[in-house]
């Protein structure tokens, strides 16, 4: 049974990979992102870690094999030991740049693709401190979760 997680910086290509693989090999795949905020408010807040691990744990029960995909380091740790293999998707900041330019709308994060256009300045900025960031989102948590995962695991340095 394939059980897959993904991870990597903002316009890696995570989703994209996840799709793929859902797709060939049949699995239920699940965007971290879809339950990771809460919309509370003007300005959305992460969700308290055990909140998104149960709705991560209730996908797990529903679907035997799945993929898992986001930046979000502390999800994956919480989740990591029921996987079986992991992509690191380690690509070079230019590379997630021009992906995050390039990107098509993503209707379930943005509600236009004009406010999805008008944060991108800021994503950008954000996606080049992630060698500098400690946090869950940085290259650093992501480099720690690579190493401490059991499984069969590849990083990838493209998207090729």
């Amino acid at each position: 049974m394939k059980k897959i997680i993904v991870f990597g910086n903002s316009s890696s290509g995570k989703s994209t990979l996840a799709k793929k693989l859902s797709v060939i090999d049949k699995l239920a795949h699940l965007d971290l992102d879809t339950l990771a905020w809460q919309e509370e408010g003007e300005t959305p807040q992460r969700r308290p870690l055990d909140e998104s691990k149960g709705m991560i744990d209730t996908f797990i029960k529903q679907h035997d094999e799945w993929v898992i995909e986001g930046c979000y380091s502390d999800l994956l740790a919480l989740i990591s030991h029921e996987a079986n293999q992991a992509f690191f998707l380690n690509l070079p900041l230019n590379e997630c740049i021009e992906n995050a330019k390039n990107r098509p709308w993503e209707p379930h994060k943005y509600e236009s693709k004009q406010a999805q256009d008008d944060n991108l300045n800021f994503l950008i900025e954000w996606m080049k401190a992630y060698d500098t960031r400690t946090d869950c989102f940085s290259r650093v948590a992501h480099m720690a979760l690579y190493e401490s995962f059991k499984g069969q695991k590849s990083i990838l340095v493209s998207n090729d």
